[in-house]
């Protein structure tokens, strides 16, 4: 129980004359993009095609709005949400995001020592520059999660499994929506794929199997080993039937990332999945598809509190997050915001990033009239066009999502 928001916001008012990172989303990305060269940027900044699912993403929250409650004794509140037998002070876990070095040096493990210090789950992804390992060592006990990406060589897809285990992972995170990368404009105009200079492989060039299939050792052919990276990369060929595969070679929980149909969720359920990230990829994937958290309380609605849902693609700000959760949403993975903050100031620009969130969180529940995440649910949102549609604005009659 605490007042964190407050704390942090004092703080922020008393050192206005240090240097601190942007507190506006908007100016965060405007700074990053003023660092960064067009590769780099765009990779982070940019989406599939038109990047209409990114316009999408933010459009989905805005048809969502918070109907603050008073009087309800909010001077302490508890942030904190359990997961697999875990209790973790805040609802917000930093979302794989790969090849971080090409926003900063020190890339996943500035950003992994910084989600320790704030004691926020890191998931590690499979497109790492730093392999897994390097990542966990710099973690201590922390928590941490690996997202896999899911090789088309099995012997390869359960080594990785095997090492995250071993290095102290505590839950696998499968995405589903990347077999293949998609036709993403601005990287294609830049020709920038970081992959194809080495960038991004670590936990391949790290990986025995995958050396063991090498003629040389990475250091002494980098071209044959990125060779065999792009053609052992993703597996398209997948269906539900292979996730047995997973159940073979780890015994940790394993979440489903990339699902946005109701039907998938019930599939996802059908083969025993210990939980569902409702993601579309930051509107990497696919140019077109449904807002992100569009698809949150449908699928909420079919999985019914059997396993985690959890959210990410468009988190902003602390309202972003209220609404997510209060849409059903177990915890929310943040993404963009975090690799600007690590572009801008390493370890501590992420740091900031996240202690923002927090308390933007904190004291946005807390006005809202809410003392604890799991007070939150759709009582406290309505549809933005149930007010604009209603002639007589009366909180008694309007109908609110329950």
């Amino acid at each position: 129980m605490g007042k964190y928001g407050n704390e942090v916001q004092m703080n922020v008012y008393q050192q206005k004359d240090k240097k601190h990172l942007p507190v506006r989303f908007e100016e965060l990305e405007k700074q990053a993009r003023q660092k960064l060269e067009d590769g780099p940027y765009y990779y982070i900044a940019g989406g599939a095609g038109a990047e209409d699912t990114m316009r999408s993403n933010v459009q989905a929250f805005d048809r969502w709005q918070i109907v603050p409650r008073m009087l309800c004794n909010v001077e302490d509140r508890d942030l904190s949400v359990s997961l697999f037998g875990q209790t973790f002070p805040y609802p917000v876990m930093l979302a794989p995001i790969g090849v971080q070095t090409i926003f900063h040096p020190e890339g996943e493990l500035a950003s992994a020592r910084a989600a320790a210090a704030m004691d926020v789950p890191f998931i590690s992804s499979s497109a790492s520059t730093h392999c897994m390992e390097e990542v966990a060592s710099v973690m201590g006990d922390s928590a941490r999660w690996y997202q896999l990406y899911w090789s088309n060589d099995r012997e390869i897809a359960a080594s990785m499994l095997r090492r995250a285990e071993e290095a102290g992972y505590s839950a696998i995170v499968v995405t589903l929506d990347t077999p293949m990368m998609a036709w993403r404009e601005h990287d294609l105009e830049n020709a920038y794929l970081p992959f194809l200079s080495g960038i991004g492989v670590g936990n391949f060039l790290k990986d025995p199997v995958f050396c063991s299939k090498l003629e040389k050792a990475p250091h002494e052919d980098m071209k044959a080993a990125i060779s065999l990276w792009s053609q052992v990369y993703g597996d398209a060929s997948l269906t539900w039937n292979d996730l047995a595969f997973l159940r073979e070679h780890t015994t940790l929980p394993i979440l489903l990332k990339g699902i946005l149909h109701p039907d998938d969720a019930k599939l996802a359920l059908q083969h025993g999945v210990d939980g569902i990230i409702v993601s579309n990829h930051g509107g990497r994937q696919v140019d077109g598809s449904i807002g992100a958290l569009d698809a949150l309380p449908k699928i909420c609605d079919v999985v019914q509190g059997r396993i985690p849902v959890l959210f990410d693609s468009g988190i902003r700000r602390g309202a972003d997050v209220v609404k997510a959760l209060a849409l059903g949403a177990s915890a929310v993975l943040l993404g963009r915001p975090y690799g600007y903050g690590l572009a801008l100031a390493g370890e501590e620009g992420v740091r900031e990033v996240i202690r923002n969130l927090i308390a933007d969180v904190d004291l946005t529940m807390a006005l809202s009239g809410k003392k604890s995440i799991a007070e939150l649910d759709r009582s406290l949102l309505v549809e933005a066009n149930q007010f604009t549609n209603t002639k007589e604005e009366n909180y008694e009659n309007l109908p609110i999502r329950s």
